[in-house]
């Protein structure tokens, strides 16, 4: 069976979906935009089986602390979640920081057919993939009850459904981070998660833990552009630190001017 993604890739590629409307919405697709949910708290004490087949809650991932990424995919997925979670290892592999170490990442399968035994092979190949050790300890694959992954998706803004003429689900690309007291801090569309709009959400999900203070000072020139869905400068700040710069550079001058005009008047 041809998969529903192919499809709808194929559709663009022969410039099918470029010759509907501008508004035009295919009715698999209908109903399952993902919604920003950014400032939401999600429950901390829904439960799902790990790789291991151990009983784990949300909070297990954020008591240590560290900011969570959270996809919600499914193992058996044809194309789209393959794509999601290949862009996060693509970003995340030139992060200088490592899942396990200064975050931790959960994939959740909303198929309920999926397996803790497909949950340990997804994790395995994918921690491969990323190149970092730490991950095996800091990127769990998790399974599910139905309603248990349904509350976890409403909570971050992710509608799926499952089509049955289709035998696939329907869903949206994307993926959340979420602060230690499991505070929604930023959504990330798409398949694509450059290593600086990583970097960026991490960090403002770390509340002020992670970072470097010239990659803090760098974030403070950058704003998360909501309409557009990525980072991009804010020109008043880049103009203070601008003008920051050049009242300690004047400074600097003129006290090095008054130094040894001192040392002249000194000598004399």
């Amino acid at each position: 069976m041809k998969s529903f993604w192919l499809g709808i890739m194929g559709m663009m590629v022969s410039g099918y979906a470029f010759a509907q409307p501008a508004d035009y919405t295919p009715p698999e697709l209908e109903g399952i935009e993902i919604e920003d949910k950014a400032g939401d708290f999600v429950p901390l004490d829904l439960e799902f089986t790990d790789q291991e087949g151990r009983v784990v809650t949300l909070e297990d991932f954020l008591e240590d602390g560290k900011p969570l990424v959270v996809q919600l995919v499914y193992f058996e997925c044809p194309m789209l979640c393959n794509l999601v979670i290949n862009g996060f290892v693509a970003g995340a592999k030139d992060l200088d920081w490592s899942p396990g170490v200064e975050y931790n990442v959960i994939s959740v399968s909303f198929d309920p057919q999926d397996t803790a035994a497909l949950a340990k092979l997804k994790q395995e190949n994918y921690v491969q993939a990323l190149e970092k050790p730490t991950a095996l300890d800091g990127w769990n694959f998790l399974v599910g009850e139905p309603d248990q992954v349904r509350s976890l998706a409403e909570a971050v803004g992710f509608p799926y459904r499952y089509l049955e003429d289709q035998e696939e689900f329907s869903h949206g690309a994307g993926m959340f981070v979420l602060s230690p007291k499991g505070q929604i801090s930023r959504t990330l569309y798409g398949i694509s998660y450059p290593t600086k709009e990583l970097r960026f959400s991490l960090m403002e999900a770390s509340e002020g833990r992670l970072g470097t203070p010239l990659q803090k000072l760098v974030l403070y020139c950058f704003r998360y552009d909501a309409s557009r869905h990525k980072y991009g400068l804010v020109a008043m700040n880049v103009m203070k630190i601008g003008g920051a710069l050049t009242f300690a550079i004047l400074g600097t001058f003129v006290g090095l001017l008054w130094v040894k005009d001192k040392r002249v008047a000194r000598a004399a």
